[in-house]
């Protein structure tokens, strides 16, 4: 059997590419054009993988502008094995409501409908789990998919299963997040569909991807229809988990060399004992916590969730230049088969040479390298007062705008540095007041004061009259889909994530929330997600040292009644 993949031309196509090579199919051809295309038609054992991420809109109109559209929807039709991933499972529906006026491929002839958010944060975006409507004795039908385990999903848009639609007849199974139950798989004839992004779901999504090629090597049988589809209401909890997430500082040393360092409070580099100093102050050495690589790969088999890699200096001018950033992440992704999240950088930009290089590009460069989603820091901020200035209404210019439009919300993270700022609480009259936060009367530091949280820029170098809430909430309307939330006042402190900040924020906005800064403890988790009921929480050093275990915090969390994912 050949194997192909279709490059729409949006999102991360690699990851799948490695996946493949991991589970040592390696022999596969893309294909880019209607010419490709040709050639596949021309092989009677052929099968089709449609892998990546996007808005459905883009998605489409790549189709269109690459001639896939009618090759597609013939080999859809072929009879011969058909794998669709997440855009590649929404664009067989009829429309979507991301993109009213864009018609899909109709061969599902059903909408997809956006998730309600009153009660949850869109867009799903996490581990969950997924039910086989027909358990069968046959190991075929299920097509790898196991209830026990979970499988990682990142939209805003869904087929809502519903038993009196012809989708119904496409059910392989289901997931429910929040009050929500809507079809995770699609299985009819040659054609088999996930939402989830099996390539980014750990060992669980790898056995789905080998047991589908498995098949279609030996041959696969029609898949038939289904029998009669009966109501699936909502349980009382649904099976999303909680995510715990690495996150590796990532610059060069002083020596050249890319490590991973971590702060105490942003700075980076190593105390220097008054014994050593001499007569010229200088800082110590930047501090060496290990190899980028080598503790991507440590995380991802000791149970991450997720891997946020943030470069911290090197690619500020010219990161399409910074090779050895971008090799990290071309060899993080070989060996990770988790979300990667890559930040810094990501922004309209200039070469030495003049050349000019839009902020999707830049994210564009990282997505084929293996990343799943650019955060975006200081160009956040800017864009947010730009937004402000313009009573709230966006130019479409701003990164966020410009990779969210391409790449859908779900691929932009916004990574908020805040710090406290003191205020009177008697006479501040400020337009934060809103937002102060009171010291409570039990805690002899802070009773009596009140603060607000500034943004920052630069590494949290330079303050800018932005408080935390209002570019979470600039943030979310100019299409950002997650908000990575840290705090300078907690950064190294090990006394545990600020509840106050993070609760504030999470209250803000519909959009995931991520907790960052502070974590000491296992239990440090199982307190913000208990206080706040922020979707995720994230931690570096306490990893980097092993001060604290990532599979001792998902017992924690397991034990305190927390969905947990478990490898």
């Amino acid at each position: 059997m050949r194997l192909f993949l279709l490059d729409h031309g949006a999102g991360n196509v690699q990851s799948l590419a490695n996946s493949l090579t991991k589970l040592g199919y390696s022999d596969y051809k893309w294909i880019r054009n209607a010419r490709d295309f040709a050639q596949l038609h021309a092989i009677s054992d052929s099968a089709l993988i449609f892998p990546g991420q996007g808005a459905f809109h883009t998605a489409i109109q790549c189709l269109r502008d690459h001639g896939l559209i009618e090759p597609l929807q013939e080999y859809l039709s072929s009879g011969k094995p058909y794998f669709g991933i997440c855009i590649g499972m929404q664009v067989l529906f009829a429309s979507s409501a991301e993109s009213p006026d864009t018609q899909g491929l109709g061969t599902i002839p059903c909408p997809i409908v956006r998730f309600d958010d009153t009660d949850k944060a869109v867009p799903h975006m996490g581990w969950n789990s997924a039910e086989c409507l027909d358990p069968s004795s046959d190991p075929s039908a299920l097509e790898g998919v196991s209830s026990t385990s979970h499988y990682y999903f990142v939209h805003s848009y869904c087929a809502k299963y519903d038993p009196s639609t012809p989708s119904a007849e496409w059910a392989h199974s289901i997931t429910q997040y929040g009050q929500e139950v809507f079809i995770s798989t699609v299985r009819k004839h040659n054609i088999f569909a996930t939402q989830f992004h099996p390539e980014k779901s750990g060992p669980a999504g790898l056995n789905i991807l080998r047991d589908w090629i498995e098949q279609s090597r030996r041959g696969r049988t029609l898949a038939p229809s289904p029998p009669l589809r009966v109501p699936r209401p909502p349980k009382p909890k649904d099976g999303f988990t909680k995510r715990i997430i690495a996150c590796l500082d990532v610059r060069a040393n002083d020596d050249g060399d890319l490590v991973v360092t971590k702060g105490d409070q942003y700075d980076v580099r190593e105390k220097v004992s008054p014994l050593c100093a001499t007569t010229v102050e200088t800082a110590g050495a930047v501090r060496n916590l290990g190899k980028p690589v080598a503790l991507a790969d440590k995380y991802y088999t000791s149970g991450a969730d997720e891997l946020c890699l943030l470069n911290i200096t090197s690619f500020r001018h010219s990161p399409l230049h910074d090779q050895p950033m971008l090799a990290v992440v071309r060899v993080a992704a070989e060996q990770v088969f988790v979300p990667l999240t890559i930040g810094g950088g990501i922004k309209d930009t200039v070469d030495p040479d003049g050349t000019k290089r839009s902020a999707v590009e830049v994210a564009g460069t990282y997505f084929r390298a293996g990343a799943d989603k650019v955060s975006i820091g200081s160009e956040a901020v800017y864009a947010v007062e730009k937004l402000r200035a313009a009573n709230n209404v966006g130019n479409g210019t701003s990164a966020i705008e410009t990779i969210s439009k391409v790449y859908g919300n779900q691929a932009v993270v916004v990574s908020i540095d805040p710090k406290r700022v003191f205020v009177n609480p008697d006479t501040y009259d400020g337009p934060y007041r809103e937002e102060l936060v009171y010291g409570p009367d039990d805690s002899p530091d802070q009773r009596g004061k009140a603060w607000w949280y500034q943004c920052t820029v630069s590494g949290g170098r330079e303050a800018r009259p932005v408080s935390a809430v209002e570019l979470a909430k600039g943030a979310q309307k100019l299409g950002a889909g997650e908000i990575l939330l840290n705090s300078i006042d907690r950064d190294g402190t090990g006394l545990g994530f600020d509840h106050d900040l993070v609760r504030m924020v999470k209250n803000a906005v519909s959009i995931p929330v991520v907790a960052s800064s502070g974590a000491g403890t296992r239990e440090h988790f199982v307190d913000v997600f208990k206080e706040t009921n922020v979707e995720s929480a994230l931690a570096a050093g306490i990893f980097h040292r092993e001060e604290v275990r990532i599979e001792d915090v998902k017992r924690t969390l397991e034990e305190a009644g927390f969905n947990s994912r478990t490898i």
